[in-house]
């Protein structure tokens, strides 16, 4: 049986995963939200800054750690928290408000036209597919429950194992971040 790592390892492995993490939400989410405010997308753009803010706490709790302070680790567990409930809020929404009217009476027309524009004929393309027009609506709805639902499953096994990972190891990092035993002088 493999011996237990040592605190200090587990402390230099928690810091390395969480600066690399914390940032990487950080700038990625906060690129999202300047992508989605310049196609004034409220919705998308309110997620970005919540999931940007997610890994600004990561971050900080990194930043504490750093400064010996074990109160990080409760940061970095809630970041995920905040990144986790803000995607599966997202998620769920879009899951919600797949709307197969809108897509028959507004998307599909608009998508003909403007296919046709470019000499292209969709009914063709799609008849080239294997694929009736009829069948078009439960196909998009099924790779629109596809991709959302592998989203919010990807986000649950990844924050939430980063949330269990930082949990599990707060007693270790805690340890680390002890003071060492001071010694009784001795007098000559």
């Amino acid at each position: 049986m493999k011996a237990p790592r040592p605190p200090e390892d587990i402390l230099r492995r928690v810091m390395k995963l969480s600066r690399l993490n914390g940032w990487s939400v950080a700038i990625f989410a906060g690129l999202c939200t300047l992508v989605s405010l310049a196609f004034w997308d409220p919705v998308g753009a309110s997620v970005g800054l919540l999931v940007t803010i997610g890994g600004a706490l990561e971050v900080r709790g990194y930043r504490l750690l750093r400064r010996n302070d074990a109160g990080g680790m409760r940061w970095l567990a809630r970041s995920q928290l905040v990144v986790l409930g803000a995607i599966w809020a997202y998620g769920l929404s879009r899951l919600l408000s797949f709307d197969a009217g809108y897509l028959q009476d507004q998307v599909i027309p608009d998508a003909r036209s403007l296919l046709a524009s470019q000499g292209i004929d969709l009914d063709e393309m799609l008849a080239q597919a294997g694929i009736d027009s009829a069948h078009l609506v439960p196909l998009v709805r099924l790779f629109f429950v596809v991709l959302y639902g592998s989203v919010l499953l990807v986000t649950l096994l990844y924050q939430g194992g980063l949330f269990f990972y930082y949990r599990w190891r707060t007693a270790a990092v805690e340890k680390a971040l002890q003071p060492p035993p001071v010694s009784p002088a001795t007098t000559p």
